[in-house]
Formats: structure tokens, sequence, C-alpha cells
């Protein structure tokens, strides 16, 4: 009983197959294209870059450390123009006072001013 299977007209092409021709082709580390042909690629296709530009070095003195423990654990928020942030900075650190210590100076000083005065 033994049944023969119906040529389908591949047995030639399967003598003929090699699977090395179906194998991908190796990676090679060459490949890629050189870093400076790909920067002139960039730059004739209008690409800027966005590596960082280095800053010109200025020499600025270091702001005085404002972090200590001190309790208040309470954030208060508000919006206020650069010169007056600057001016209350500046006064925080001519007194050696951190930024919630100088807060708590002031509101104690308009107290003083206003509260009497009603």
């Amino acid at each position: 009983m033994d049944k023969q299977r119906a040529d389908l007209g591949f047995a030639d092409a399967l003598d003929e197959f090699d699977p090395a021709e179906w194998l991908p082709a190796a990676a090679s580390a060459n490949d890629k294209p050189a870093p400076v042909e790909t920067s002139r690629a960039a730059e004739a296709a209008g690409f800027r870059s966005r590596e960082p530009k280095a800053a010109p070095l200025v020499a600025k003195p270091p702001d005085p450390p404002r972090r200590r423990r001190t309790g208040r654990n309470a954030q208060f928020n508000l919006k206020a123009r650069p010169e007056t942030i600057e001016a209350y900075c500046a006064i925080a650190d001519s007194q050696g006072w951190g930024l919630g210590e100088t807060l708590e100076h002031a509101v104690a000083l308009l107290e003083r001013e206003y509260t009497q005065k009603s």
C-alpha cells in the first residue's frame, strides 16, 4: 500500500536550492557614514545641531547657602517683578537671613507700621 505523492513541480527547484543564499548579509561596522559626512549632509539640508553650546565663563560670586532647618514647612508662592525679587534677596543676603526669615521680618515690620496707626 505505498501511496505515491503527486509531483507538484518543485523537485527541480529543491535540488538547486542553496540555503546559504537566503542568509542575511553580515552587518559591518563600516556601513555607517563617517560623522563628518553626516554633519555636512545635515548642514546642507538645513538641520541645526541640538548640542549645547558652551556658555562664556563669567566670574560670578557664588550665592550664599540659604537652606537651614527652621521648622518652616508651609509654602508661600507669589509673583513679583524681577527687581523686587532681586532687592528682596539682596536684603536677605546683607542681613545673613534665609528667605523665610526675611519674610518674617518684613511681616513684623509691616505689622508695626500699619497696626499702630489704626
